[in-house]
C-alpha cells in the first residue's frame, strides 16, 4: 500500500549523523519523544493564530517535517543505544496521537464548511493509530501500514499549510478532500486490521 513511511530507512539513514550528535551530547530517546510532543503544541498554536499571520502557516510544513525527524530520532536512539523501555514505548504512542489532537483541531476553526469531515478526520486518525498499537498487542508487530498513516497525514497537512500560505482558497472543494482523507484512513485502519490478523 502507497505510504510515505516506504521512505523511513532513507529518512533515518539521513538523520544518523545528527542521532550520533545528540547520543555524544547525553540525549535520551525519552527526551526527544517529550520535545516531540511540546514541539507538536506550538505548531498546533502557531496554526490557530495564522489567520493572524500567514506565516504561521509554514509552521505545518516545516514543523511537521520536525517533529517527523524527531518522531524517527527517538526510535532510532532507543534501538541502537538500548534504551527501549515500556515507558519509553508508552510516552511514544500516546505522545503521538495527542500531538496530532494539537495539530489537526486548528482545521475545525479554518473549515467551518466541511466541519463534519473535518471532524471525522481528527477523530478516525487515534482509530488509526491505535489498529497500529493492537498490531503490536496482539501479534506483537506494530502495524504502519497507509495510504493514511501518520506521515502521510504529516505530509498532507504540510501541503495545506503551503497552499493557506500562498492564499489558495480550498473552501470551495473543503467537504471533498476531507471525505476521501476519511475514506482513505478508514481503508488504512482496516488494512492494519486484517494484517493483524492475518499474523495470528
Amino acid at each position: 500500500m502507497i505510504s510515505v513511511y516506504k521512505i523511513k530507512p532513507w529518512f533515518q539513514r539521513t538523520l544518523h549523523p545528527i542521532l550520533l550528535f545528540l547520543n555524544r551530547n547525553k540525549v535520551t530517546a525519552n527526551q526527544i519523544t517529550i520535545s516531540a510532543f511540546f514541539f507538536s503544541f506550538l505548531i498546533g498554536v502557531l496554526f490557530w493564530f495564522a489567520d493572524q499571520n500567514p506565516l504561521f502557516y509554514l509552521a505545518l510544513p516545516i514543523g511537521l517535517l520536525l517533529r517527523m525527524a524527531l518522531n524517527a530520532l527517538d526510535g532510532m536512539m532507543a534501538r541502537q543505544f538500548n534504551q527501549i523501555s515500556k515507558k519509553g514505548e508508552l510516552y511514544n504512542e500516546l505522545g503521538d496521537v495527542v500531538s496530532d489532537l494539537f495539530v489537526f483541531f486548528p482545521l475545525i476553526k479554518f473549515q467551518p464548511e466541511a466541519i463534519f469531515p473535518v471532524v471525522l478526520f481528527i477523530a478516525l486518525s487515534p482509530v488509526n493509530e491505535f489498529a497500529g498499537i493492537m498490531g503490536k498487542v496482539i501479534s506483537d508487530e506494530r502495524r504502519y501500514e497507509g495510504p493514511m498513516g501518520k506521515s502521510d497525514r504529516a505530509l498532507l497537512l504540510g501541503i495545506y499549510g503551503i497552499l493557506c500560505y500562498t492564499g489558495v482558497n480550498l473552501s470551495t472543494y473543503s467537504s471533498w478532500i476531507f471525505s476521501i482523507l476519511c475514506t482513505l484512513l478508514i481503508l488504512s485502519t482496516i488494512v492494519r486490521v486484517t494484517k493483524t490478523l492475518k499474523a495470528l
